[in-house]
């Protein structure tokens, strides 16, 4: 039995291989299947991971086609010198093994606009590359040694001085919140207007565990202009005060003011979060639609580098560092020259600035206006740019 398995095997094995070559081949030579008509099935391209952004995108036509980065620039400033839209800056420089982090600009560093695929791409010349290989390296002898660079030498995303903004800690709080922080009642040598260094004494329910709080003026109410409702209380950040004795009233010291305090001034705890400086404005997915409900600092109306306040914050979607557009509302003007003289028409609301996200709360947010072609105004309108 064993022997006639022998033999058996022998005579098949042969067929057997040659029949395993032959399928191989053929599979080999067969043309691949063309790609599936489903998106999901289809890893798209690094180049075509955008397709709706890219096209979009618009070159000013006086875009220069190479730039010597300089001290005092900024992100915002360079990408409005290629882009008639600034916010597109991450389509223009993603991709780019170069530049691994746009945030990390240098001066001296030479951006070059190339294009990729048909897509305008920025890029750092071989000659600026911290990283470039071309031509034979130098021999130099390495000694053992320190060297230190500046934490803030690379380029801002916007102007330092537009940052320094960010420093008025502005706060919103419930009507609850705000009748129920300690106040300063008094001062040292009954000064009415405080400074630094200034010694001041404190009445109310003050958290015995904490020694640093933050001091505000009790603002108004901040009121939606569509629905007429109460979003909070604006409270306007004054300075720090440091308790050094706790009783009734308790005594506390002024270690820094931004602004004059006065009798009345409320104490919150202070707001230990920071401001990241890195960020570059946006352009947000979402469709949003508000309103400007204050003007901070401002009576009529405000520029550049000033702040508001909007109707929209962290439950509509809003997030740090998106832009809003912000338009002067439209008059409403009586038609002289129509067949019935008291038709009245709606002027179009006319684009005046950018304005970025800097402050969420849960019912409004501070925008940073970046720039602005009108004076911004107390119930304009704000919302996402248009493509």
């Amino acid at each position: 039995m064993n022997t006639t398995l022998r033999i058996a095997l022998k005579s098949i094995l042969p067929c057997l291989l040659l029949a395993g070559l032959y399928a191989c081949s053929h599979e080999a030579a067969r043309p691949a299947p063309p790609p599936s008509d489903k998106p999901v099935a289809e890893k798209p391209k690094a180049s075509e991971s955008r397709p709706v952004a890219r096209k979009q995108i618009k070159l000013k036509a006086s875009h220069p086609l190479q730039y010597t980065v300089k001290r005092g620039d900024t992100l915002w400033d360079i990408a409005s010198l290629f882009l008639k839209d600034p916010w597109y800056w991450p389509e223009i420089w993603e991709h780019n093994p170069q530049i691994h982090n746009p945030h990390r600009i240098y001066p001296g560093d030479v951006l070059t606009l190339v294009y990729v695929d048909g897509m305008p791409r920025l890029q750092l010349s071989a000659a600026a590359s911290r990283n470039s290989s071309a031509g034979p390296l130098p021999v130099k002898k390495l000694h053992p040694g320190i060297r230190s660079t500046a934490l803030d030498a690379s380029i801002p995303s916007i102007p330092s001085d537009a940052i320094a903004q960010f420093l008025a800690k502005p706060r919103v709080v419930t009507k609850a919140q705000m009748d129920s922080a300690p106040y300063i009642v008094a001062s040292d040598e009954r000064h009415l207007i405080l400074g630094s260094g200034g010694t001041v004494y404190v009445r109310g329910e003050i958290d015995k565990e904490r020694v640093r709080f933050a001091v505000f003026h009790p603002g108004r109410p901040l009121k939606d202009p569509e629905t007429d409702e109460v979003l909070g209380y604006e409270a306007k950040y004054a300075g720090d005060l440091r308790i050094t004795r706790y009783a009734d009233p308790a005594t506390g010291e002024l270690t820094f003011t931004q602004r004059e305090v006065l009798l009345g001034d409320r104490l919150l705890p202070e707001d230990k979060s920071k401001t990241d400086s890195l960020y570059f404005p946006r352009r947000p997915d979402l469709d949003i639609h508000g309103r400007i409900v204050s003007l901070y600092d401002a009576l009529f109306g405000v520029g550049q580098y000033q702040i508001v306040v909007i109707n929209r914050g962290e439950r509509d979607g809003l997030e740090v560092g998106h832009l809003l557009a912000a338009y002067n509302k439209g008059d409403t003007v009586r038609d002289r020259f129509a067949k019935k003289k008291s038709i009245e028409v709606d002027l179009p609301d006319e684009r005046s600035g950018l304005i970025m996200i800097f402050k969420l709360f849960d019912r409004v947010s501070y925008g940073l206006v970046l720039e602005n072609t009108r004076v911004i105004h107390r119930n304009d309108v704000v919302a996402t740019p248009p493509l």
